[in-house]
């Protein structure tokens, strides 16, 4: 079930931090990232890990870490 729901909050929301994931599931990031390893092999969702600003470094790694939803192209035929 929470593969669904997942799917379909990163459709919706496009791109989200792990830490938005935690908040919106209340889930422990270890458990979310099992569940988005198994999208990411399907080619459904990509990771991309945000930049530090270089100032305070005081950002949690849960904040710079991204999702996002991978648009298929539309089949035609």
């Amino acid at each position: 079930m929470i593969l669904i729901e997942l799917q379909q909050y990163l459709r919706t929301h496009h791109k989200v931090s792990m830490s938005e994931l935690q908040l919106h599931f209340h889930m422990d990031a270890d458990a979310i990232r099992d569940i988005l390893s198994r999208l990411i092999r399907k080619g459904r969702v990509s990771r991309e890990d945000g930049k530090l600003c270089g100032g305070c470094r005081s950002c949690a790694p849960e904040a710079i870490e991204f999702y996002g939803w991978v648009e298929c192209p539309s089949r035609t035929g």
